[in-house]
């Protein structure tokens, strides 16, 4: 499952042209706290700082909140703090993606466009529009819309994006770094490679 896992990291270095850290999800943050966070295996010095885009081989997970040496803090993007920018796939419209507070898939992520008279589609593909200086890698894959609601009240499109990334089921991570970061552990690299 682990490889199955791993040989997915590569195949998302080689789509994003970047290099990822690879690391374990070791700690899920407590429920109580209120926010939805993992800790990860690899800190400082396997090259991670904050604010560094998190994903998996399904997608988009997170972003690095804090760093030790040997570990991470994750910022969920199923936070209710969480806020990403999204690109809708068909239409290219922009918008945030906002955290529902729940570990289950169905209860969806918020996504409200910039444009309010454009609806979305069901089923449309939803990416980051983040930037290459951070926190969030350009054009990784969030999920896919799943219901669009009007509000009249607000004259707004409202829909719910169904992630791609199974929350409660997390193991192992890429951390993008920039290029020829310094590492205590083998890095993908953009072409695939091991470094």
């Amino acid at each position: 499952n682990r490889l199955q896992q791993y040989d997915g990291l590569t195949h998302a270095a080689e789509d994003l042209g970047r290099a990822l850290v690879p690391a374990r999800v070791v700690a899920i943050g407590p429920r109580q706290a209120g926010s939805f966070t993992v800790t990860i295996d690899a800190g400082s010095r396997a090259g991670i700082t904050p604010d560094l885009t998190v994903l998996n081989n399904d997608g988009l997970v997170g972003r690095v909140l804090r760093v030790t040496r040997t570990t991470a803090t994750v910022l969920l993007i199923t936070d209710p703090d969480s806020t990403v920018g999204g690109r809708v796939g068909s239409s290219m419209e922009v918008g945030f993606v906002s955290g529902s507070g729940s570990f289950d898939g169905d209860a969806g992520l918020d996504l409200r466009l910039v444009d309010n008279t454009v609806v979305p589609a069901r089923d449309d593909a939803v990416v980051t529009w983040g930037s290459t200086s951070g926190p969030y890698e350009p054009g990784v894959p969030i999920g896919r819309i799943t219901e669009v609601y009007s509000s009249l009240r607000e004259a707004s499109q409202r829909a719910v994006v169904e992630p791609y990334v199974d929350f409660s089921a997390l193991d192992i991570v890429g951390v993008v770094v920039p290029s020829g970061t310094q590492s205590d552990r083998s890095i993908v690299e953009a072409d695939g490679s091991l470094r």
